[in-house]
């Protein structure tokens, strides 16, 4: 399964690792997914959506 969240679309982006002397290697660069239960069915979802969603969660209980 390939590692894109589920709510924003975001995935890993390639960019270059840089040693001392300056020479560029490819590398990837992956988001933290994790599983969680959204709206009662499991998703894959990256860390930043999962803070937003329970900052949601806690502006509709205060009210």
């Amino acid at each position: 399964m390939a590692k894109i969240c589920s709510i924003c679309h975001r995935k890993a982006v390639t960019g270059h690792s840089r040693s001392h002397s300056n020479i560029a290697t490819k590398r990837l660069m992956s988001i933290n997914i994790q599983s969680k239960k959204v709206d009662g069915v499991k998703k894959q979802v990256c860390t930043s959506c999962i803070r937003s969603i329970n900052k949601k969660v806690r502006q509709t209980t205060k009210a």
